[in-house]
């Protein structure tokens, strides 16, 4: 049986047996159920869900952190009278070759302020991107590549 609907029944299961399915019983019916499967994981041999599991949650809380320093310091160039940003197009070469990586990673850059994607080239070898912070284009790929994309297929893969 897949781990993940297997941890979704013990949610379900813990949410009946609480008395409600409010979004903390099945919160913590989720989690208490990762947990037990975490614990008797040799039962059930080799999975990629432990590993994807954690590499979500890596992507979310790292996009969350990226989403509040780049919303300040775009809110920051905004109200100060001395402009900061140095606005460029760069070209990301893409690592990830799957669809849905490339989704996600394009649609995560665009939704962090002061990031666009402007395209994804039609062979998917690379992502042009609209940079506000791009003094050193260079880095500005070396970021997104060692942050997003990395994560991105660490959640997926």
């Amino acid at each position: 049986m897949n781990l993940f609907a297997l941890n979704l029944l013990i949610a379900v299961g813990w949410a009946a047996v609480a008395g409600g399915f409010e979004a903390l019983d099945l919160v913590l019916g989720f989690l208490g159920g990762f947990v037990a499967l975490w614990l008797t994981r040799p039962l059930f041999g080799p999975s990629p869900y432990f590993r994807r599991t954690f590499g979500a949650i890596g992507l979310v809380v790292f996009f969350l952190y990226e989403l509040v320093r780049s919303s300040v310091a775009v809110v920051w160039d905004v109200i100060t009278p001395r402009m900061q940003a140095r606005p460029r197009m760069v070209r990301m070469p893409l690592d990830c070759s799957d669809e849905t990586e490339i989704m996600l990673t394009a649609n995560l850059i665009s939704l962090t302020p002061g990031t666009l994607t402007v395209d994804v080239a039609a062979d998917k070898s690379h992502l042009v991107i609209h940079a506000m912070f791009a003094e050193d284009p260079d880095e500005v790929v070396h970021d997104l590549k060692r942050g997003m994309e990395r994560r991105v297929m660490e959640a997926l893969r």
